[in-house]
Formats: structure tokens, C-alpha cells, sequence
């Protein structure tokens, strides 16, 4: 959304916070994109959704992960995202973080979160 455009009727801002993984990580013994799920939903964040990507690479890993047909072992890309208040989620983050690890992308922005239906008119 644009600084001067105006919201619409029934949205709000919060924030984003996207992790980004691959189905390899592990965490206490637990595939990485799982385990944080886990605690998002035992922090009682809003919400949290992991997304499998078909092919992606990044600074640490120069290897392109993709999903082909051929490959029986897959290391694809994982993006786990979750919406709450900017706190929450930085706070959220503080507390996993130790058990994360290095080297991941995080990221952490404003949304704009719309109704699923338009307000009926006046």
C-alpha cells in the first residue's frame, strides 16, 4: 500500500515474518519448517503456514533445489510464514532463534490483511 492511499473498509496492518528454509534442517530432532509451526501455534500466534517452493537457491546454498521428476532425494525450498503484531513476532523470533540455524533468511514486514468478503454497502 502506498504512505497517501487509503485503507479499505475492514483491513488492517500487522506484521510478516517469513523463515526460510529447506526440507533437510532439522531441529531437535525434527524437520526445521515443522518444529516452527510448533511453537508459533504454542505462542499463539495468529497464524503460521509452510509453503514448498519448486526450485530456489540462495547465499549459503549456491546448489539449485528443484522439484524434477528424476530426483528421488529432495531438498527443496521451505517458506514458513507468520502473521501477528510486529512484538509478538519479534518476540516469537527472540525465543526460537537459539534452536534455528545459521545462516537462514528471515524476513519481517508490514501487511496489509483485507476481509475475505467486501463490507456490505450502505
Amino acid at each position: 500500500m502506498s504512505p497517501d492511499a487509503e485503507p479499505l473498509a475492514g483491513s488492517h496492518t500487522t506484521g510478516l515474518l517469513r523463515i526460510f528454509v529447506t526440507e533437510h534442517d532439522r531441529t531437535q530432532g525434527h524437520p526445521l519448517y515443522e518444529w516452527i509451526i510448533l511453537q508459533a501455534q504454542r505462542a499463539g500466534l495468529r497464524g503460521a503456514t509452510a509453503v514448498r517452493g519448486i526450485m530456489g537457491f540462495g547465499p549459503h546454498r549456491q546448489t539449485i533445489h528443484s522439484f524434477k521428476i528424476e530426483h528421488l532425494a529432495l531438498d527443496l525450498p521451505i517458506i514458513i510464514e507468520m502473521i501477528d503484531d510486529h512484538e509478538r513476532l519479534r518476540a516469537f523470533l527472540a525465543e526460537i532463534r537459539p534452536d534455528l540455524p545459521t545462516g537462514l533468511l528471515i524476513t519481517l514486514q508490514s501487511v496489509e490483511v483485507l476481509p475475505a468478503t467486501p463490507p456490505a454497502p450502505a
